[in-house]
C-alpha cells in the first residue's frame, strides 16, 4: 500500500515516534532493538502480543525480543498463554531436567502457538547463564479444553493431605473426562451437551472443594508445605475458572451469553501473572507472551457488544506503569484465519488467508501512510499532540484481529505497536 504524498497528522506523529528495525531473524544481532529499552522503561511485566496465532514473523519477533530483554535488560521469566498447571513440568525442563527430546512429549497435546522454540532457546541459554530464565504458565488448563491437567494433580495432593475429599474430586474428574477436548472450541460445545444435572454437579463440587481448600489452609499446610499448597490451590482455582468459561463460551456460541462473561479466563491469567510475581525475587522482570486481545489494556468488544475484560486491563489496573503492552501487527501478507470445526482435534481449522488493504482508521493504515516498514512505535509519545494542534484527533480506533478488525482505542489499549510490513501464516502447523 503506497504512502500518500502528504501523510495525515497522526501518521506524522507515528513516524516521529517510530524506530525502524533491521532484522526478523531471531539469531541476528540485537543492536537495532536497543531503542526498545527506553520505550519500555522500568516496566516489570512486558507483554508481547500478536494479531493472530500461527504467524511466522510474529514468532520470530517474539523470540528476538525475548533474547533482547533477557540478554540486555535482565528479564528472567517467560510467562506464556499456556496452562498454569501444565507450566511446571516445562519450567523443570527449561532448567535442564530430562533430555532435549522430552519437550515434544510435554507439548504433544497443546495447541502449537509458538512455545517450542522459545523454550528450546531458554534451555540452551540456561546451560551457561549466571541467572537462569524461568518459565511460567498463566492460563486455565488446556486453554479451556479440559479440567484434567489441573484436577489430576489436585487429586494427588488431596490423596496425601485430605483423603476424605477423594470421592468428591473423583466425581468431578469423571464428569470432566466425559467432555475433555484439545481446546475450549471442543470442550464448550461438548459441555453444553451434558445433562443439566451433571453441569451443575460439577460446578457445585468444584466450588465446595475450593471453599474447603481455603477454609482449612493451616491443616493442609501442616500436612504438606506452603508452596505445595499454594500450587494445588491455584490449580483448583484454574479448574473453577475453566468450568465457568465452559458455560460462558457455550452461551457465547449460541448468542445468549451474559455481557463480558468470557472475562473469567482473562482474570485467571492476570491473577496467575501476579501469583508468580509474588513468589519471585524482588525486582524480577517478566516477558509475557499472549494474543493482542489478551494483553490490551481496554475492554474487548465485538459488533459493539462488550465481550470481555482482558488480562491486560486487569494487569494495568493493578500494576499501573509497571505493565507494558506491546502489540504486534502487519500491514500486508497473509494471516492464519481460524474457523470453528468441532470435528477436528482442537475444534478449528486454519486457513492461510490473504490480508486486504489496511482499513481506514486502523493502526495498520497509519503505519502504511507513514511509510513505515518493520518498525516499533511508541504510542504513549505518539498520543501527545503538538502544541497548538486543536483540530479533531484522528487517532486510530481499530487493530487487526486475524483478517478482520477489532474496534478499540488503540492508543489506550497498547503502549507500543511493532509492525512488520508483511506476515506469513506458518506452513508447518498441523491441527
Amino acid at each position: 500500500m503506497p504512502a500518500p504524498s502528504h501523510p495525515g497528522p497522526f501518521a506524522d506523529r507515528l513516524r516521529g515516534h517510530a524506530v525502524p528495525l533491521t532484522h526478523l531473524d531471531p539469531t541476528a544481532p540485537l543492536d537495532d532493538l536497543e531503542p526498545l529499552r527506553d520505550i519500555i522503561g522500568d516496566a516489570r511485566v512486558v507483554a508481547i502480543g500478536e494479531h493472530s496465532h500461527f504467524i511466522g514473523e510474529f514468532a520470530a519477533l517474539r523470540r528476538r525480543i525475548l533474547r533482547f530483554l533477557v540478554e540486555r535488560c535482565g528479564f528472567t521469566v517467560l510467562a506464556f498463554e499456556y496452562g498454569f498447571s501444565e507450566g511446571f513440568p516445562l519450567d523443570d525442563w527449561a532448567q535442564g531436567e530430562g533430555t532435549d527430546d522430552d519437550l515434544s512429549a510435554h507439548l504433544a497435546t497443546a495447541i502449537p502457538i509458538g512455545l517450542d522454540e522459545p523454550l528450546r532457546w531458554i534451555r540452551r541459554y540456561n546451560r551457561t547463564a549466571s541467572q537462569p530464565v524461568r518459565f511460567a504458565g498463566v492460563d486455565i488448563p488446556a486453554a479451556g479444553g479440559s479440567l484434567l491437567p489441573a484436577l489430576t494433580p489436585v487429586a494427588d495432593y488431596l490423596r496425601r493431605v485430605d483423603p476424605e475429599t477423594l470421592p468428591a474430586i473423583q466425581a468431578a474428574i469423571r464428569i470432566a473426562e466425559s467432555f475433555a477436548g484439545g481446546s475450549g472450541a471442543v470442550a464448550a460445545p461438548a459441555w453444553a451437551r451434558l445433562a443439566t444435572a451433571e453441569q451443575d454437579a460439577l460446578s457445585a463440587t468444584l466450588t465446595r472443594l475450593l471453599i474447603r481448600f481455603r477454609s482449612v489452609e493451616p491443616l493442609y499446610v501442616s500436612r504438606s508445605d506452603q508452596h505445595t499448597y499454594d500450587i494445588a490451590l491455584r490449580r483448583l482455582e484454574g479448574a473453577c475458572h475453566a468450568d465457568y468459561t465452559f458455560r460462558a463460551m457455550a452461551e457465547l456460541f449460541t448468542g445468549n451469553g451474559l455481557t463480558a462473561d468470557t472475562s473469567a479466563r482473562d482474570l485467571y491469567m492476570a491473577q496467575s501473572v501476579l501469583w508468580h510475581l509474588r513468589r519471585l525475587e524482588p525486582g524480577t522482570r517478566v516477558v509475557l507472551a499472549a494474543h493482542n486481545a489478551h494483553i490490551q489494556k481496554t475492554p474487548v468488544a465485538f459488533d459493539g457488544r462488550l465481550t470481555g475484560l482482558p488480562m491486560g486491563q486487569h494487569l494495568h489496573r493493578l500494576l499501573g506503569d509497571e505493565y507494558f503492552a506491546l502489540g504486534l501487527t502487519s500491514t500486508t501478507g497473509h494471516t492464519a484465519e481460524m474457523h470453528r470445526d468441532e470435528n477436528t482435534r482442537f475444534g478449528f481449522t486454519i486457513a492461510n488467508t490473504p490480508l486486504g488493504p489496511p482499513e481506514p482508521g486502523s493502526i495498520e493504515a497509519a503505519f502504511a501512510e507513514a511509510d513505515l516498514g518493520l518498525a516499533v512505535a511508541d504510542l504513549r509519545r505518539a498520543r501527545l499532540r503538538p502544541p497548538g494542534d486543536t483540530g479533531p484527533a484522528p487517532d486510530p480506533d481499530r487493530l487487526r484481529l486475524q483478517s478482520t478488525y477489532l474496534h478499540t482505542p488503540v492508543l489506550d489499549a497498547f503502549d507500543a505497536i511493532l509492525n512488520t510490513p508483511t506476515s506469513t501464516a506458518a506452513d508447518d502447523i498441523h491441527i
